[in-house]
């Protein structure tokens, strides 16, 4: 029964989201036709389980909504999905729709170095065990985006950066995990901006509870600088992401070069994270400002403009 909205789904889509290996289809105790179809040809397109299931709940509530199904609409619309209604309850403090060029950075001297290129979004990624280090360099890094417009996140170490009254937080899956309820309540009482991390479909849904200001998508590309939950999600998922969660400020993550900045924007992405372009250009402010001009945005404030 199921057999031929399964193929035909798979069929519709197929070549735009080829290259995924099969995945097993999930056991579940659902009856819908619609939903076990959906389940099935999105496993054999190469989503992992936990976003088969979403997908396949997506298409249901598709086909329920508008009264037939559908296999070439591939589900896009947040109440289909259960995102919750806009404006939200309880949100963090925003930031701007366009984040534009986001440079992520291994210590606060390349952080000031960057914000007084003009990069109008920054991350302080400090890796370290040493406390007393950590709020020296988050200290340092907010010291050093004074006078630019710079917004400044502080990847994981949250508590130093509202100490600190950093702009905003950035945190991953892992990070999330660990949080409780009144450490998620602080961190919103606290006015900063949160982004986060998410590698598909379950995590956004996972992140859109906790309302962030921003929410990151990837890895887009293969990258090296970490090791990623999921396979390379590629432009076409990324476009697909980008029409579910059009309502928040949008960044690419993963393996980005300058070559793909012009794609990751037609995608409806608006901002781009990127590490190695920058860190191991020979010029950084040369290569700041061409990935500037290829992101098309404006830059930073710097104290000279």
């Amino acid at each position: 029964m199921t057999l031929p909205m399964q193929q035909a789904i798979a069929q519709a889509h197929r070549q735009r989201l080829a290259g995924f290996e099969p995945q097993p289809v999930p056991p579940t105790q659902e009856t819908d036709p619609v939903f076990l179809s959906a389940l099935a040809a999105c496993s054999q397109l190469g989503y992992i389980t936990a976003d088969a299931l979403c997908l396949a709940r997506a298409w249901a509530a598709q086909t329920l909504r508008l009264g037939a199904f559908d296999p070439a609409h591939w589900p896009d619309a947040p109440a289909d999905f259960g995102l919750q209604p806009r404006p939200h309850n309880a949100p963090f403090a925003p930031c701007p729709k366009n984040l534009g060029l986001y440079a992520v950075l291994p210590d606060a001297q390349w952080v000031g170095r960057m914000a007084h290129a003009g990069v109008p979004t920054l991350q302080l990624r400090f890796k370290s065990s040493d406390t007393q280090a950590i709020a020296r360099e988050v200290r340092a890094a907010i010291q050093g985006v004074k006078g630019t417009d710079a917004r400044l996140f502080i990847n994981d170490h949250w508590r130093v950066a509202i100490d600190e009254g950093a702009y905003g937080v950035h945190l991953g899956q892992e990070d999330l995990g660990e949080l409780r309820a009144d450490d998620i309540a602080l961190l919103r009482s606290s006015g900063a901006r949160l982004g986060l991390s998410t590698h598909g479909y379950a995590e956004m849904l996972r992140a859109d509870r906790l309302s962030p200001s921003y929410i990151a998508m990837g890895a887009v590309f293969p990258t090296t600088l970490k090791t990623m939950p999921t396979a390379p999600q590629g432009l076409e998922r990324l476009a697909d992401y980008a029409r579910l969660m059009h309502a928040y400020p949008l960044v690419a993550i993963g393996g980005i070069t300058p070559e793909h900045l012009a794609a990751i924007r037609a995608a409806g992405v608006g901002s781009a994270a990127m590490v190695r372009a920058i860190v191991q250009a020979p010029e950084p402010q040369a290569a700041v400002r061409r990935l500037l001009h290829l992101m098309g945005g404006t830059q930073a404030r710097t104290p000279s403009a």
